[in-house]
């Protein structure tokens, strides 16, 4: 009835302590009894024991529906996560705070203007200013994603004398990047 052996064992054992307990010699029939006993404990117990079965089912289903994401999953959000504030870090401060208001805490622009006591036409003309120079600096990552790719042996070069020359220029674009948000 119970189908399981440990709670079988624990019904077993209460029927057979109430019987000894209650004036078993006088009963006619001592086995029909003892099952009658035994029913009415299961019963008993099923009915107790239905509502956390009923609890314990509906725990599983929503756990198998919540599936946590996997370790990987959680690597590459990381990684875009530090690679997107290394980006930002690049900007200017007053743009910064403008791109990281809108698209980081989702506040409407009327709130950033609030906030930081700017007009809101200054809020837009920096978060417009920010994309404009975060496109540049994907622009220049993906540039030297694709000159990696095509070139390997070029990226020896680059970390060499070259190298060098190649960080001088990229450092005068950072710095004309940095005027652009003035």
């Amino acid at each position: 009835m119970l189908r399981n052996v440990s709670d079988a064992e624990d019904i077993c054992q209460e029927v057979f302590i109430k019987a000894l307990a209650s004036e078993w010699e006088q009963v006619e029939h001592l086995k029909t009894w003892l099952m009658r006993i035994t029913v009415n404990h299961c019963l008993n117990h099923l009915r107790k024991n239905k509502s956390r079965w009923v609890k314990e089912k509906l725990l599983l289903l929503f756990q198998r529906e919540q599936v946590e994401p996997s370790v990987l999953a959680i690597a590459e959000q990381n990684e875009s996560e530090e690679e997107w504030k290394q980006r930002l870090a690049k900007l200017p401060d007053k743009i910064r705070v403008v791109v990281t208001l809108r698209y980081t805490n989702d506040l409407p622009l009327g709130d950033i203007a609030d906030i930081l006591h700017i007009p809101v036409g200054t809020v837009k003309s920096r978060l417009n200013r920010g994309l404009k120079m975060m496109r540049v600096i994907l622009d220049e990552l993906e540039d030297d994603l694709k000159l990696a790719e095509e070139y390997p042996c070029k990226q020896k070069i680059l970390q060499g004398k070259e190298g060098a020359a190649h960080e001088e220029e990229s450092q005068r674009n950072r710095k004309s990047l940095s005027a652009v948000g003035r």
